[in-house]
């Protein structure tokens, strides 16, 4: 039979068509993108945007490979990838939706980076303007043996300089807490890391009193240190930029192997209208195709 006869639409044939062709490049087989087709045009009317970032993954897909796959799910965005695969992004019509800077490791709690924090984070802010993307990623940086208070003042100083220009360009800078009680992995936990509060971090961000100024508040590393999330997403939500899933313990996929109960917490996100990006942030234990998939379903409010 025809199939062009059929109740298949020549319109439905050219999109699974060129579904299978951009799948082809990220791995994947007919019938995958097929069924990741139908996926794609959920995930894009869903109320929350969602996001990959790429580090997890640099063992499965290239970044052009995952960009591929990532707008066949239905994301918007692959994210902390290198300003030189932006026109890559711009061109399948993705986001880089938070830009990397100076690391987690070099922050301005210490007054011996600013030079080098604020020369990272001047570029970011005005090649984001450039390319019409949004947000920067910025962290406190390591104790190294300084008072949490006098680690908070001196990054308080330090943002209330960089802020004029995000300001000026429109452009989020996005602090990020993260957990210093996973010791197993360098990208599982950070001891040793300033910002490790919820509240810690969002009384910086208050301080400096720039709208632009917001928190990174990833699930997996509030879950650990703090607990309370969907109380917590609801307290702070004017302040919240950005959004990081990883399972807990591990940070490992979103499914029942782990502790968080990620869909009221993203029905959560839906519920206080964020209109940030969720980026799925969590180091594979399986397929990765199948664990970014069952991510973006999960996503879908």
């Amino acid at each position: 039979m025809n199939p062009l006869d059929s109740s298949v639409s020549r319109r439905d044939l050219f999109r699974s068509t060129v579904a299978a062709s951009a799948a082809g490049l990220a791995g994947l087989s007919a019938s995958e993108a097929f069924a990741t087709d139908d996926l794609q045009q959920r995930a894009l009317k869903g109320r929350l945007k969602q996001s990959i970032v790429h580090w997890c993954y640099k063992d499965t897909f290239t970044i052009p490979q995952l960009a591929q796959y990532a707008k066949q799910l239905g994301c918007k965005s692959v994210e902390l990838v290198s300003p030189e695969y932006w026109p890559m992004l711009k061109k399948l019509g993705l986001e880089c939706a938070i830009a990397s800077s100076h690391g987690f490791k070099v922050g301005p709690n210490h007054k011996k980076n600013w030079t080098q924090c604020e020369e990272i984070l001047t570029e970011r802010i005005n090649q984001c303007a450039d390319f019409g993307f949004k947000s920067v990623i910025s962290f406190t940086g390591m104790t190294e043996g300084i008072d949490p208070d006098e680690g908070a003042k001196n990054c308080v100083e330090f943002f209330k300089k960089i802020m004029p220009l995000a300001e000026k360009k429109n452009i989020n800078v996005c602090i990020e807490m993260l957990n210093t009680r996973d010791d197993s992995h360098p990208m599982k936990g950070h001891p040793g890391y300033q910002g490790d509060h919820t509240e810690y971090c969002i009384d910086i961000i208050k301080k400096v009193g720039s709208p632009r100024m917001k928190l990174l508040f990833d699930i997996y590393h509030v879950q650990i240190m703090d607990g309370d999330v969907t109380r917590r997403l609801h307290q702070h939500k004017d302040y919240i930029g950005h959004i990081h899933t990883a399972g807990n313990p591990g940070r490992a996929e979103l499914d029942a192997t782990q502790e968080i109960q990620y869909q009221p917490i993203l029905k959560t996100l839906a519920d206080i209208e964020y209109d940030g990006f969720v980026g799925h942030e969590f180091i594979p234990t399986r397929d990765a195709h199948e664990g970014l998939r069952e991510a973006v379903e999960l996503t879908i409010m």
